[in-house]
């Protein structure tokens, strides 16, 4: 929590020529503070959790004072007959008006709707907290993409000016053999060219890198000209492909299938609510006042009365309003089974192909990584053979643009694996997305 503070001081308070360390862990943190749509979520939950209590409040008797004055121009006299306990004004009403009450008014029996619609709200609710869940998992692998392929943009770059050096230096050696007369002009003519087709790549890779940055700092809400280090390396650490245990999991812990699921509750309720309107209701009432013409002595014994009572009512005809409604909700509840079934077919090819995706990553990076000492091997070899006179110009360039190759094929191959990772950790609800 603290270090979380810490980063979110750091945002709001940039520093000229401050340079930041990024974990991935912090790049995700910070991301989940500045991000606009998970602090628009998060108020839906605030507003979510206020429907609930005010769903709770249906269950409560409702109180209500009132205070009243008016002035009539005539009333209904009615003589008091000795020795009346109350003054006949009470009933009829004075020229000069003064009232205070209080009334308390009770639901017995709603049909239900009192239930239903306090479900109704704890399942928005719910569906507001996977919301949340499915906008931070979103974020998360957002940023898990950015930071990897920074990382992948800086090996990139790093390979590219390194085969530019390679080929710089061979470039001077076929100039230096050439004016001992051991290779011809077309040799140094071939190395100059293969230097000025590697420039445009490296300048590529350089654009990438910055790009690239650009997008992660606009991602975590960072000034575009503030430095940032990326602490963690474009590393691999192999797992165990499950395919049913990861659907298992997808299908328990996904927060778009929780959001289906609540959907589909959220049907049931509806349904149960519509129901209710042609149903009888049953609430209570009580009323306690005092009314007199002097507010002085508005609270006298004889200027009271009470009242409380029972009210029944019945629906009789509403007009096909409460089977329309009904037939409304059913089939909504039933769109709701359909969505829920196709999102799981959904998460299913997701799995799979996450699955095959982490094979294919698997096998391309194990091969390059073999490849990658033989490739280095043979660039020594043909270095050596062209010093000698033995290998050519062109087995010289050969090997230099086949080790980059291999070198860029196994990170990138690398890249794809972290990336099938987090898409299946997303699948799977793996993020830590915790409020």
């Amino acid at each position: 929590m603290m270090r979380l503070v810490c980063l979110c001081l750091a945002i709001m308070l940039p520093l000229p020529g401050f340079c930041r360390d990024l974990s991935l862990g912090d790049a995700i943190a910070v991301a989940y503070v500045n991000n606009s749509d998970i602090k628009i979520q998060q108020e839906k939950i605030k507003a979510a959790d206020a429907g609930e209590l005010a769903a709770k409040g249906n269950f409560l008797p409702r109180v209500n004072a009132a205070a009243t004055y008016a002035r009539n121009q005539s009333v209904l006299s009615v003589p008091a007959v000795p020795p009346a306990k109350k003054d006949p004004g009470i009933f009829s009403g004075y020229r000069e008006d003064n009232r205070l009450g209080i009334s308390l008014s009770a639901p017995v029996y709603s049909g239900g709707a009192n239930t239903a619609g306090l479900r109704q709200a704890q399942t928005q609710t719910a569906i507001q907290r996977q919301n949340l869940r499915a906008r931070k998992s979103a974020v998360a692998l957002e940023t898990k993409r950015l930071y990897y392929g920074l990382l992948l943009a800086g090996q990139t770059r790093r390979i590219a000016a390194k085969l530019v050096g390679l080929a710089k230096a061979h470039y001077s050696q076929a100039r230096k053999k050439y004016r001992q007369g051991t290779v011809s002009r077309f040799d140094v003519l071939q190395a100059g060219v293969q230097v000025a087709k590697l420039i445009p790549e490296m300048v590529r890779a350089d654009n990438a890198l910055e790009l690239t940055s650009a997008e992660l700092k606009k991602l975590l809400g960072l000034d575009l000209d503030e430095d940032i280090v990326l602490t963690d390396k474009l590393e691999v650490f192999p797992i165990k492909i499950d395919e049913k245990a990861f659907l298992k999991r997808a299908y328990l812990n996904n927060p778009r299938m929780s959001l289906r699921s609540l959907g589909v509750d959220l049907g049931q309720w509806s349904i149960a609510l519509a129901g209710s309107l042609d149903k009888p209701r049953l609430d209570l009432g009580a009323d306690y006042s005092a009314r007199s013409n002097n507010t002085g002595n508005i609270f006298d014994q004889r200027h009271n009365n009470w009242s409380a009572g029972v009210t029944i009512s019945v629906p009789i005809f509403d007009a096909f309003s409460s089977r329309s409604r009904v037939q409304e909700a059913k089939s909504r509840y039933r769109q709701a089974l359909i969505e829920k079934d196709d999102l799981g077919r959904q998460i299913a090819f997701q799995v799979k192909g996450a699955c095959l995706d982490l094979k294919r990553a698997e096998v391309v990076m194990e091969s390059q990584k073999s490849s990658l000492q033989l490739a280095r091997q043979a660039m020594r070899i043909a270095d050596i053979g062209y010093a000698g006179g033995v290998n050519t110009n062109l087995d010289v360039l050969d090997s230099q643009v086949s080790l980059s190759q291999i070198e860029k094929n196994m990170y990138e191959s690398m890249y794809d694996y972290l990336m099938a990772q987090a898409f299946l950790d997303d699948v799977m609800g793996n993020t830590d997305c915790t409020e």
